[in-house]
């Protein structure tokens, strides 16, 4: 019972699926039309070349009459009906291609646009590799669908249509024993059906696995190489290649049995059904050689389509899978927080507040607990920590990465949640420690395709934040391409281009997670003069492991397994000889820390 509710589930979901797969269509009605009448006027053309042929072969060649005329009209008839016959093959094979090569494109758009806006909570489960072969791998696959599949389907149903019309015309009763095939047939594709979609299914998931491995064996290379990991990766992709090749071989096997030898044997019979039939028949009177050849012809004709909708269903199981996957992803609904309630307000002062803010990423586990500060304008808030203490959760949740969910975060007093992405992303300058560079040249990676930002914005910028001195001595200088992840540049260059990135945009609140990190000591020099000019006006939250480049930040908040156990200035906090006292002098390498240090919230003191 269970197994039987199962197979319906399966069956509805199927034809959910196949039914969204046709609302893509609907926007190509009078294309799909037309190339539908070509396609009719072609399998007409079809099905009378062979009833052409049964007039000559028994009005004229049996009883050996040849007059020219007669003759030459067939011949002018038969040789129209094959041009015809050819020239809307082809139309109607390229109009149904088009229609999907335009469904195939917006698709894709639409499922690469849906990843651009899921969230991180998405991202931080699933691998990017699986993502690049449902946009690339299975879009293909379902454009085999649109390309060849169903336009198969509709011709070689229309061919059949067509042939059992000419057979009744012919011969009702000969026409009705070739429809004694039909349940064999039926039975045969939905068999195929059945067992190939469990086989494509697995065949689907391990190409994902594949492109999965490879995308972070390609990241990690360098890591690869330097830790001697490489026989490991060799043995790891070899696994999941071999499942691959095991899962497609079942495909091999299943299509060399349904495909060739099942469907060859139902056209044997037919042909024996009908050989009989004549046979028979010639026992007691004469046979008309043309409606025998007629019907042979036929019926080589009527499994021709036969063998076209086998073999397409290998590619239909497919696209199913295929499309099973990418709409899940476009019906996913971890999508990155948006804008709440009608108001639109805007980012003028920058002064942020965090209430009582609890977060957890998987539910459970709360890696911040109660949180509350205040950042006022113009004032630099540093956050510093050890590991996992909950520093970078806080910088994530301020620029709306993942939702508040308990407790409240505000700027200039307005909920978080009421602000448009596009007035935070302007207002909030963030620089990572790990800044990403995207393929471009350097003039690109600064503006970042915001028109509004001029040429001599970039290179103002630039200067703001001492990069141009090194952009000028490119060969190129702000046209110098950039390649992937900004590979051919120092890590102090690459993080010099995000402070002038985020500068570019002129922000009200200044975000930094350990922007300093990558940098050498004497570039460090240079940005630190550049970034105590980019906090002036600015309200600014740092996050740092190195304590000496908050000492002059207004507050220090000290945070300790997602709780905020000290706060005050740098002065202040090494007077308590607390938790940041003991961080400050292990940094430094001075006197032994204090083991008898007891952590407690700022809250208890």
């Amino acid at each position: 019972m269970k197994e039987k509710i199962k197979q319906n589930r399966e069956k509805i979901s199927e034809d959910h699926v196949l039914l969204r797969l046709m609302t893509y269509l609907k926007h190509f009605r009078k294309s799909l039309g037309l190339a539908f009448i070509m396609l009719v006027i072609a399998t007409v053309a079809d099905v009378l070349g062979p009833i052409v042929m049964k007039i000559f072969i028994d009005n004229y060649l049996t009883p050996r009459k040849f007059p020219w005329q007669a003759l030459t009209l067939l011949a002018a008839l038969f040789i129209v009906l094959y041009a015809v016959s050819a020239i809307f093959h082809y139309l109607q094979a390229l109009s149904f291609q088009k229609i999907a090569l335009h469904v195939i494109q917006k698709m894709r758009v639409e499922v690469f646009s849906k990843v651009q806006h899921l969230g991180l909570t998405f991202f931080d489960r699933t691998p990017g590799g699986s993502l690049v072969s449902r946009i690339t791998n299975d879009t293909e696959a379902i454009k085999d669908l649109y390309v060849s599949v169903l336009s198969t389907f509709i011709s070689s149903g229309i061919t059949m249509i067509g042939i059992f019309t000419g057979m009744f015309f012919l011969d009702g009763r000969l026409a009705l024993i070739c429809l004694v095939l039909m349940p064999f047939i039926l039975i045969l594709m939905w068999a195929y059906r059945k067992l190939s979609s469990k086989v494509y299914r697995v065949t689907r998931v391990k190409l994902s696995q594949l492109n999965a491995k490879l995308n972070e064996s390609l990241q990690g290379m360098a890591m690869i190489q330097a830790m001697r990991q490489e026989r490991r990766m060799r043995e790891e992709f070899g696994k999941i290649n071999n499942e691959h090749k095991k899962a497609l071989m079942k495909s091999v096997r299943l299509n060399s049995l349904m495909l060739r030898s099942a469907v060859y044997s139902v056209y044997l019979l037919g042909l024996i059904m009908i050989l009989s039939f004549f046979g028979i028949q010639s026992l007691g009177g004469v046979v008309q050689i043309g409606v025998l050849y007629a019907f042979v012809n036929y019926l080589d004709r009527f499994f021709d389509p036969i063998n076209q909708i086998m073999q397409q269903l290998t590619f239909y199981q497919q696209a199913m899978v295929s499309a099973e996957r990418v709409f899940g992803l476009l019906d996913e609904e971890r999508t990155a927080p948006a804008r709440q309630g009608t108001e639109r307000p805007a980012v003028v002062n920058g002064r942020v507040e965090f209430r009582d803010v609890s977060f957890s990423y998987d539910s459970k586990t709360d890696v911040l607990k109660h949180i509350s500060f205040v950042a006022e304008p113009g004032k630099t808030v540093a956050l510093v920590g050890h590991t996992g203490s909950g520093k970078s959760s806080i910088i994530n949740l301020l620029m709306r990465f993942y939702p508040v969910e308990r407790g409240a975060v505000y700027i200039d007093g307005k909920p978080l949640k009421t602000f448009s992405d596009e007035e935070l992303r302007r207002k909030l300058g963030l620089v990572l420690q790990d800044s990403f560079l995207f393929v471009g040249d350097v003039a690109d990676n600064i503006r970042l395709s915001r028109r509004q930002v001029s040429d001599a914005e970039v290179k103002k910028a630039a200067e703001f934040v001492q990069a141009d001195p090194f952009i000028e001595q490119l060969p190129r200088k702000y046209h110098e391409p950039v390649g992937e992840r900004g590979a051919t540049f120092s890590s102090g260059q690459r993080q010099l281009l995000s402070f002038a990135r985020t500068m570019a945009l002129n922000p009200k609140i200044l975000v930094l997670d350990e922007a300093t990190a990558n940098v050498d000591t004497e570039t460090e020099e240079a940005i630190q003069a550049a970034l105590k000019k980019m906090r002036e006006g600015r309200t600014t939250i740092a996050i740092a492991h190195r304590l000496s480049t908050v000492q002059d930040a207004d507050q220090i908040l000290v945070l300790h397994h997602g709780e905020i156990v000290e706060r005050g200035t740098h002065q202040s906090l090494l007077k308590e000889k607390g938790l940041y006292f003991n961080m400050y002098q292990l940094q430094h390498g001075k006197e032994k820390p204090n083991e008898s240090i007891v952590v407690r919230s700022s809250s208890d003191r």
